[in-house]
């Protein structure tokens, strides 16, 4: 089954799954198929981000914002990430990931993505991500309030995605 194919899955079981409100984590599940793997026979690190991705549209299908972005032609964009490998997913192996929007700021939204297999941590990521749309980005000021967020203040982001957008700003 080719990441596609998974995509779309995910995609659809994310609108009979409970809804979720756009600071609860959500968690989807996937099994290591051998075109996963790299050459040392576990998933391959770039694979990692690929499922990423998917997890992060099961958020938007759990917040009932899918339909609501693509209706706007807004599209989701990834920014950048940061990752720490900590244990391999070989081949048949399932795994969990578990997603969550962690805070924002004027333009970015942040991601936290943890990968867990059998209840041990196998990798722990920060995205961040935007909307695009036909006149340009959407600020997260614009995103917010058609998730139910009506405050503009994001919850405190962790120390080590504040140093990344330092980082990050200095560019």
């Amino acid at each position: 089954m080719i990441l596609v194919i998974r995509f779309v899955i995910t995609m659809l079981l994310s609108r009979v799954r409970r809804k979720i409100h756009p600071l609860e984590s959500a968690t989807v599940r996937f099994t290591v198929l051998p075109h996963d793997c790299d050459l040392n026979f576990h998933l391959n690190a770039g694979r990692f981000i690929s499922f990423m991705d998917v997890a992060r549209v099961e958020l938007l299908g759990r917040m009932r914002l899918f339909r609501k972005v693509i209706a706007m032609k807004w599209r989701p964009i990834n920014g950048g990430m940061i990752i720490r490998y900590r244990r391999s997913i070989l081949p048949m192996q399932r795994f969990a990931i578990r997603s969550r929007v962690i805070g924002w700021d004027e333009k970015w939204l942040y991601f936290e993505h943890i990968v867990e297999r059998n209840g041990e941590l196998c990798a722990v990521a920060n995205a961040r991500g935007l909307f695009r749309g036909p006149d340009g980005t959407i600020a997260p000021r614009e995103f917010l309030p058609l998730a139910g967020i009506e405050a503009t203040d994001s919850p405190a982001l962790p120390e080590s995605v504040q140093r990344w957008r330092e980082l990050e700003n200095l560019r």
